[in-house]
């Protein structure tokens, strides 16, 4: 008997709609690698479509005073708090992330972050005015920019849709979002509730629209002519490419792209605390995320000790399905994934050890073994580029400057830690590192009011905090003459 499968559709100016050719992709479960359901293919009239319904609810969304839009945000925190375990059962569907861990680390932290936002709406500012000229007034307009096209990743479904809708809509614009071709359905259902919310409060529904779609479609929203900026959590090949169309018409681009986090690990640190945070934080979501703790680098006086401890971690860390409470982590994403994590193991050179893992883990589903593996040089494939799976890669180092050295020695820059009793080193080392988040004796927390985003490949662009503002606003001089 074959399970008819769950339809998902578009979400345009208020109406859920399928295609308008009709053409759809199947959705997989990735701990099962089973189809549930079906998403739109989103086509050039899906996006002319969503894009018109954001254009037209722009000017009456704008011209709200921030409090009205802060209103909104808030009643979009508590339905996420009402309609919790149905984010949480459609976004475990999505990923196969365990039910237990994204009810504890994922839904708090998006709600809090939308609050965040609905607060930080009514702190945009422009400098007070003054006087720079004989006889004229200056005065600083901050403005947001207009319609945002935005697109998800399919690592944090939920929570960067959040990322990225939230401080769009605190500012004053509209928004066509694309969830990844993998992990559609928790968007579908947060259109539902923003939906609702707008309907609620007498706002246009044009205001937040959803399109479902692959890579082709999310090139129609970057280069259509209606968004005035584009913003995506991805690749570095995606970031690139974005960045390529978006530069036809000079559209403004915030790009959260790829990550190698160094993890800089100095002989006076705890071993046992370290170990343990790593290895969570190297593992955690499948290790799929950008700032994973995934390249340690441990002074040679006390690398075999902490390979053995990070080894024995790791093997003392299981995967497994969604609804077993005593997992860290699910499956990888997608069947692509499963064999480019398994590639680069595969791949691995001579010199490399497999301390722990290396392996599929089952034949249902997308599952990895946390894997750690060491004797690596700064060179080799895995050092350099990112796995975005469970595999933590060890490499030691002689003195501060090679620990520096290598630590920055790849093209990603957006995530590192320093572990260390010593002060001064960590102010240096905090210095010294060439990443957009530095944390000391700690790795992977994150908070609204402080900006997450990177530099060199790992893109530009702030997400949270009031640096989160900058893309989604532009500045207008006003001038005025005080002679009448």
């Amino acid at each position: 008997m074959t399970t008819e499968l769950r339809r998902l559709r578009n979400y345009i100016d208020g109406e859920f709609r399928d295609a308008a050719d009709g053409r759809t992709t199947e959705v997989v479960n990735p701990a099962t690698g089973e189809a549930y359901a079906t998403a739109p293919l989103s086509g050039a009239a899906d996006v002319d479509a969503a894009m018109a319904a954001a254009a037209a609810a722009f000017p009456a969304w704008r011209d709200l005073v921030p409090g009205e839009r802060q209103k909104v945000l808030l009643k979009i925190a508590d339905a996420f708090e009402a309609r919790a375990e149905e984010l949480i059962a459609a976004e475990s569907e999505n990923t196969g992330k365990p039910l237990g861990l994204t009810r504890s680390e994922e839904l708090p932290p998006m709600v809090d972050q939308i609050r965040f936002f609905a607060g930080a709406a009514r702190m945009l500012e422009g400098r007070s005015a003054g006087e720079y000229m004989n006889g004229m007034t200056s005065i600083i307009r901050r403005e947001p920019v207009g319609v945002c096209a935005q697109v998800a990743p399919w690592n944090y479904p939920m929570m960067m849709a959040v990322w990225k809708f939230a401080p769009a809509l605190a500012a004053g614009n509209t928004v066509v979002i694309k969830p990844s071709d993998t992990t559609p359905a928790s968007t579908v259902l947060i259109a539902e509730i923003i939906g609702g919310v707008l309907a609620e409060l007498g706002h246009p529904q044009g205001v937040f629209n959803v399109i479902c779609g692959d890579r082709e479609t999310g090139r129609l929203m970057v280069e259509h002519s209606v968004p005035a900026m584009a913003s995506i959590t991805g690749s570095v090949r995606a970031g690139m490419q974005v960045a390529e169309s978006a530069a036809k018409d000079v559209k403004r681009v915030h790009l959260e792209l790829g990550g190698k986090a160094p993890v800089v690990v100095f002989e006076d640190a705890d071993i046992a605390k370290a170990v343990e945070d790593i290895s969570v934080a190297g593992f955690f979501n499948a290790g799929q995320d950008c700032t994973a703790a995934t390249r340690v680098l441990v002074h040679e006086s006390i690398h075999d000790e902490f390979v053995a401890a990070l080894g024995k971690a790791a093997a003392e860390t299981r995967t497994g399905a969604p609804d077993d409470e005593d997992v860290l982590y699910g499956p990888l994403n997608n069947a692509n994934q499963l064999a480019q994590v398994s590639g680069f193991i595969d791949r691995l050179p001579a010199h490399a050890k497999v301390e722990a893992g290396g392996h599929r883990v089952g034949d249902k589903g997308y599952f990895y073994a946390p894997t750690v593996v060491s004797g690596l040089k700064q060179d080799d494939e895995i050092v350099q580029q990112e796995v975005f799976g469970p595999v933590i890669t060890v490499q030691s180092f002689s003195d501060e400057d090679q620990a520096v050295s290598y630590a920055n020695g790849v093209e990603y820059a957006l995530a590192s830690s320093v572990w260390t009793k010593d002060h001064a080193r960590a102010m240096r080392m905090s210095k010294a590192l060439d990443f957009g988040c530095v944390w000391i004796n700690t790795h992977i927390p994150l908070v609204a009011e402080m900006p997450h985003g990177g530099f060199k490949k790992s893109g530009y662009g702030k997400d949270l905090s009031a640096y989160g503002f900058e893309d989604y606003t532009r500045i207008k001089h006003v001038m005025t003459s005080l002679d009448g």
